[in-house]
């Protein structure tokens, strides 16, 4: 009989990338396998799921917001009528897809779908993949039958030490897999120095600002690099008028996009990465062995993105930049230093490389096929 397995995940790259190569792994563990995943159709799980091919079931559920304003009154009032239908929804997915495990990834939509297959006696486990783990997982691990942290850090806060495996971030074969001279011929790199930048998938206002100051300067000065960048969907526009104020243009010096579908082959083209420190992008970088300018966001719950991003500074495979200290300015002085320096980035990449968890992915296969076995 076939294994059906749900998945739920949802908000961010963060959750859904993970999600997304536990089922390949799964799949490839198991070929008859049929994956299915639940997540809201407004977030971001159903352009990424339904492109993997993934059977797509629709839950919406919302978080609820500590800031009082009038608009986040009227959010609220709708994240607490989601939540009252959330519970009726996860029970019919749960009767129309059988599974025989459902995982939870992260995310609001986690919380309703694992909870109701744990009530129903269905195989559960979930992953976290922070150092400070976020609500809905904390709530759910004393449900669950297998929780997986991605650092130690996480088990004690997690609560459930008894039934928890550190494993890591499960990061995408593909990063693995990449070859890298081809992958910088497809990207026309040449013998430049190779710059990714990116925010996050909705975008971060402050990054994309100071982005622009180094593409300025990266053209005013005519430096040998190819530098790729994306905006996220709130810095479409934004950055378009930045390039006007500051005189930069995007061409073949500067690729600008939404959204990076292709990033596995970008990190293998890169030579630095400059982005937030969310913990799958940190788990890539060690992957793709990227050296890296890490500017943790200010907007998570501990400040958790700071503590992960200063483990790869004292590894010496980055440079944190807090954004209360972050200028366009000292983001220049910070990619010439690196720039100048022959060798550094390559040594930072290897630096970077030294701290991945490659295994983590078998593991958690290991152990979710041992559970419905």
């Amino acid at each position: 009989m076939a294994l059906r397995v749900l998945i739920a995940a949802g908000g961010t790259a963060g959750h859904i990338n993970p999600a997304l190569a536990i089922a390949g792994a799964l799949k490839a563990a198991r070929p008859d396998a049929e994956i299915h995943f639940a997540g809201r159709r407004e977030g971001m799980e159903y352009g990424l799921v339904t492109k993997a091919g993934y059977p797509f079931h629709h839950i919406e559920v919302n978080g609820i917001q500590r800031k009082l304003t009038p608009k986040n009154l009227v959010r609220n009032v709708e994240a607490v009528y989601h939540l009252a239908l959330s519970g009726p929804r996860a029970k019919a997915i749960l009767k129309e897809v059988k599974p025989h495990l459902v995982i939870g990834c992260g995310g609001y939509v986690s919380g309703p779908v694992v909870r109701a297959a744990a009530k129903a006696g269905i195989h559960t486990a979930i992953h976290e993949q922070n150092a400070f783990p976020g609500v809905t997982n904390k709530l759910l691990a004393k449900d669950v039958d297998l929780v997986f942290a991605a650092v130690e850090a996480a088990v004690a806060k997690l609560g459930a030490p008894e039934k928890t495996f550190v494993v890591g971030n499960p990061v995408r074969p593909e990063v693995f897999a990449q070859n890298r001279q081809e992958a910088r011929r497809a990207v026309g790199a040449g013998d430049r120095t190779v710059i990714l930048s990116f925010g996050g998938s909705l975008g971060a206002r402050r990054v994309n600002e100071v982005v622009a100051d180094l593409a300025a300067w990266e053209q005013k000065k005519n430096k040998p690099v190819l530098h790729l960048h994306a905006t996220g969907r709130y810095g479409v526009e934004l950055f378009k008028d930045l390039a006007q104020q500051k005189g930069f243009e995007y061409g073949e010096r500067l690729v600008v996009k939404e959204y990076i579908e292709n990033m596995p082959q970008l990190l293998a083209a890169a030579d630095l990465v400059i982005s937030r420190a969310g913990a799958l992008t940190l788990a890539e970088l060690q992957a793709a062995g990227r050296a890296s300018i890490l500017i943790p966001s200010p907007n998570v719950a501990e400040n958790h993105q700071y503590y992960n991003a200063l483990e790869l500074q004292k590894a010496g495979a980055a440079v944190v930049i807090e954004e209360k200290h972050l200028t366009g300015e000292n983001l220049v002085q910070t990619v010439e230093t690196l720039l100048a320096e022959p060798g550094k980035l390559s040594l930072m990449g290897q630096k970077a490389r030294a701290m991945c968890e490659s295994r983590s992915l078998e593991k958690i296969t290991e152990k979710l096929l041992e559970l419905v076995d």
